[in-house]
């Protein structure tokens, strides 16, 4: 098992793919695809696991397929469409990303369906436990590697960029949901896994079962602030407590990019405040 940094814009620390027996989870954009296939060598991979299919986690998918016409890639049902046809996928993203589509995430390639094996959650393929784990993505599935006890989490257990102790969760719209996000991070708890395989950045060991309660306060801590402020006070204040907090962590400047490469704090308030708006909407209903 290895955790590859595939560079992303040229800095460390920001994305990891994960390779367990032969097996790719989440490869990352494919902006960033050369470095990622520096690292695996001459092996072909086995296959592909998406936790979910937001760019910087699934962008380089199609590329890969391209390049090996039989690589299956595992995916949940609801984010299998937008593998096969991006057209919609790619015109979300624009909106968030603008001209600074290729330069982030490089070509999106189509995948073919017959390479898409689509999930439920409840199946167990290529050695790991499949779980269907929404909250930060309608679409999103975690895998535990049992013989490792490796739980392959995407960004339902938030980001934290080593050595910094800081834990944030991602925000982004349009899926963004509280309390199906709490209910995700119980089942991985229950599962209790010794490690957790992180995309934003690495492996957590140490105590895994307060790094998963952090993980849960500090989501309801940021969705109670943006209840309360504005999006230009709370992305100032967001950047702002980042800053202190790292900073008093002894870290420097490049720590802090790192997460804020990351995590952008400018699409932090949109996902929770979409959330609070379709609350709304639910209890008024």
């Amino acid at each position: 098992m290895q955790a590859i940094d595939v560079m992303h814009l040229g800095h460390p620390h920001v994305i990891a793919c994960w390779e367990v027996g032969g097996v790719v989870v989440d490869p990352g954009p494919e902006s960033s695809l050369p470095t990622l296939l520096a690292a695996l060598g001459e092996e072909r991979p086995r296959a592909i696991a998406l936790t979910h299919i937001h760019l910087d986690h699934a962008a380089a998918t199609g590329a890969m397929v391209r390049r090996w016409p039989d690589l299956e890639v595992y995916v949940h049902e609801r984010g299998a469409p937008h593998l096969i046809d991006p057209s919609k996928l790619l015109a979300s993203a624009e909106r968030l990303y603008g001209d600074q589509m290729e330069r982030l995430w490089g070509e999106i390639v189509p995948v073919p369906e017959a390479n898409v094996k689509a999930l439920k959650g409840g199946e167990t393929v290529r050695g790991m436990r499949v779980a269907y784990t929404p909250g930060h993505a309608s679409h999103h599935v975690c895998y535990l590697h049992e013989d490792s006890g490796t739980a392959f989490v995407g960004d339902v257990a938030a980001c934290r960029i080593p050595p910094s102790r800081l834990i944030m969760p991602p925000t982004p719209p349009p899926d963004i949901d509280v309390e199906v996000w709490e209910e995700s991070l119980d089942l991985v708890a229950g599962w209790s896994p010794r490690r957790l395989a992180l995309t934003h950045f690495g492996a957590v060991e140490d105590d895994v079962p307060g790094y998963l309660g952090t993980a849960r306060s500090r989501l309801r801590e940021e969705a109670a602030l943006v209840r309360e402020m504005p999006q230009e006070a709370y992305e100032r204040d967001l950047q702002r407590r980042i800053r202190e907090q790292m900073t008093g962590e002894g870290l420097g400047e490049e720590t802090i990019e790192e997460l804020l490469q990351a995590v952008p704090t400018a699409y932090q308030w949109s996902g929770l405040d979409r959330y609070w708006r379709k609350r709304a909407e639910r209890e008024a209903a």
